[in-house]
């Protein structure tokens, strides 16, 4: 059973920095392709960012330029470094793994982030 356990969610000031980290319990974290995700209250499920173990990060417009993902494979863990919150930007962050092998996902208990003056 795969479990993700995200941290690092909170409330920042406008133009402020939050890092986002999702640890992840697998056999071989290098198998799966990580994703964080964001959910707005009455808003659907929208992916942010994703990043593989090979190849370039994926990111949705409203992260680029803003938002870094990046991944671990030693430590099974992935990240997200959001830069210049906006106001547009609260909302519950999720981690996402998707196996390359059978392309199930699994999904962390998400993480809240805040942005207000």
């Amino acid at each position: 059973q795969v479990q993700l356990v995200e941290s690092g969610g909170g409330l920042v000031q406008p133009g402020g920095s939050l890092r986002l980290s999702c640890a992840a319990s697998v056999t071989i974290f290098s198998l799966y392709i990580m994703g964080w995700y964001r959910q707005a209250p009455g808003k659907q499920r929208e992916l942010i960012a994703a990043i593989a173990s090979v190849g370039r990060p994926n990111y949705a417009d409203s992260a680029k330029g803003r938002f870094t993902i990046s991944r671990d494979n030693a430590k099974n863990t992935v990240y997200l470094q959001m830069n210049n919150l906006k106001p547009a930007d609260p909302a519950i962050y999720y981690c996402n793994a998707e196996s390359t092998l059978s392309n199930t996902n699994y999904w962390g208990q998400g993480t809240q982030v805040t942005v207000s003056a």
